[in-house]
């Protein structure tokens, strides 16, 4: 199944690249490597605003994550034009807006990590990767991830 197939079959329809908030670009690609910059969740299309621990949960971080995951597809297509292209998901780093007690950026992340599985397949969709809580995001987001992907 191609994974044009696999995201219609998800219900999901992949959104435009965000144009940067600062001087930066989406993206860049050196040789079979396409690094992608950070996306912050967003929710209705505007930032997730929350913190993890002080009134988000869990459960919501995840959804947060998945819903980044989806933006940073959207991003990768643009980058490359075919995401049946993508040999691998290299690398997922995370960052979760969450208070000092909070200890489950791991399972925050998670959000992410599976829906990358669900749509590559547990070999090209299984990655390296880091989860870190922060004291803040850009525009107050609760998550923010950026990813490596490696390409035909």
């Amino acid at each position: 199944m191609s994974i044009d197939d696999k995201l219609k079959s998800l219900g999901i329809t992949l959104p435009p690249v965000a144009i940067p908030a600062a001087a930066y670009v989406p993206f860049v690609q050196t040789g079979k490597l396409v690094f992608l910059s950070g996306h912050i969740a967003k929710k209705d299309g505007k930032p997730w605003v929350g913190q993890l621990g002080a009134g988000l949960g869990t459960e919501e971080g995840k959804q947060a994550a998945r819903a980044i995951a989806i933006d940073l597809l959207g991003t990768l297509q643009a980058a490359i034009g075919d995401l049946n292209k993508v040999r691998r998901i290299v690398k997922v780093m995370s960052l979760v807006n969450s208070t000092p007690t909070f200890t489950e950026q791991h399972l925050v992340t998670n959000g992410a990590s599976e829906f990358f599985a669900e749509v590559f397949g547990p070999e090209k969709g299984a990655h390296a990767r880091s989860a870190f809580g922060v004291a803040q995001v850009p525009f107050g987001a609760c998550v923010e991830i950026e990813l490596i992907a490696e390409v035909e």
